[in-house]
């Protein structure tokens, strides 16, 4: 199972509100995937070690440029109070990227029963 980090909306994933994710990457993914969701999984100091939150699948993936996300969305991304323009200024300023620059949007859903 790939582990896929959740740095930025760790509390998001814990609490289980975030159902969508969007990533420059990941155009491998299809629905049915098992991933590991984790606190960070790159940059770790040495000794540091994975932390892994919840496994989760794959619902449906799908390119779109990023400027075109709905509030819905947002709320679907964990960011109950961001608009969809401070969310793609967000993404942007972290990810290094253009407003209409194509992402992969990710649905998943959270395993019951599964433990990490």
């Amino acid at each position: 199972m790939r582990n896929m980090s959740f740095m930025l909306t760790t509390w998001q994933v814990r609490a289980q509100i975030k159902s969508v994710t969007r990533r420059l990457g990941w155009w491998f993914l299809k629905p049915g995937d098992l991933v590991m969701a984790c606190e960070q999984c790159q940059g770790l100091k040495k000794g540091e070690k994975i932390v892994r939150i919840d496994p989760i699948r794959i619902v449906n993936t799908r390119p779109e440029p990023l400027d075109h996300i709905a509030a819905g969305d947002v709320i679907l991304e964990g960011f109950l109070s961001m608009t969809p323009a401070e969310f793609v200024e967000m993404f942007c300023e972290y990810n290094r990227c253009k407003p209409n620059e194509n992402v992969n949007r990710i649905e998943f859903e959270y395993l019951e029963g599964v433990t990490p």
